[in-house]
């Protein structure tokens, strides 16, 4: 069913470039079909596609990025290092020790910082041409994301408190009247196990998903009305492309501060139990 839908996005994509207004032809509206891409190749079964290719590319432009920034430092940085040390000192300052505190958090900036730059790039991606689709608009790769980071602070919960003081860590909270913890005490462990990297995966995956479907209409719009008077308004189209492309890259690099501040969040709250 994929490869057929797959398919019928690629046909659709033929619809969009000849379908004009005043044509005969309705609106090409952008739907799931434009998530959905042919496997580039495959290999006993295995499937290799454009996200596939992207989320590749982006871990290649990180570790490419900060290899040639760090490999040979100097006390006076040249422009790419020096680029890249505000880049590390602001997830670092900003975000970690903010969070989690200079001290314990310290040991975590790597991982925060490697996917704070990981998630930009994927959904950079997204305005890129040629490339022009943001990677974690596919729920997998947010969800692969926000499974790293459960593991990872679920690990730190019970190698710091034990198992017992673990489960109390995800369920306890101190200081209530008794009569309300038979009520808090199953909300809290399905909140953690269970509601914050669904929600955690989510956010990241709505808004990318919803960003580049908004591209998409206006984009589409913009050459659908290129015809007759429609010209007016296929730019007034435009100027919403270019628009929404600014808006865009504003919330491709919030939505990865926003993922690594949340994982910050959790690792603090295994780190520094109430009780």
């Amino acid at each position: 069913m994929p490869k057929e839908l797959a398919v019928s996005a690629d046909q659709m994509l033929a619809f969009e470039t000849d379908c004009h207004i005043f044509d005969g032809c309705g609106f090409p509206s952008p739907g799931l079909s434009s998530f959905l891409f042919k496997p580039m190749f495959e290999v006993g079964g295995f499937e290799f596609n454009k996200p596939m290719l992207l989320a590749l590319l982006s871990t290649l432009v990180v570790c490419g990025f900060f290899w040639a920034a760090f490999a040979k430092p100097k006390v006076v940085p040249g422009k790419l290092q020096m680029v890249g040390e505000a880049g590390y000192d602001f997830v670092r300052r900003g975000i970690v020790y903010e969070t989690i505190g200079k001290k314990e958090g310290e040991k975590y900036v790597p991982f925060i910082v490697s996917m704070f730059f990981f998630i930009w790039i994927m959904n950079i991606w997204s305005v890129v041409p040629l490339a022009q689709f943001p990677v974690p608009s596919l729920i997998a790769f947010p969800a692969g994301l926000a499974g790293v980071v459960w593991l990872t602070w679920m690990s730190i919960n019970f190698k710091r408190h034990g198992f017992v003081g673990g489960i109390k860590n995800l369920c306890y909270m101190p200081g209530l009247p008794k009569a309300i913890y038979p009520l808090l005490i199953p909300i809290e462990f399905l909140s953690n196990v269970l509601v914050r990297p669904f929600t955690h995966a989510v956010r990241l995956f709505a808004n990318m998903f919803a960003g580049h479907l908004l591209l998409l209409i206006f984009t589409i719009a913009s050459w659908y009305l290129l015809n007759g008077i429609g010209i007016a308004y296929a730019g007034v189209s435009f100027v919403m492309v270019v628009v929404m492309t600014m808006f865009e890259l504003f919330i491709q690099a919030l939505q990865a501060y926003v993922f690594v501040l949340l994982a910050c969040t959790y690792i603090e709250g295994a780190l520094h139990a109430d009780h």
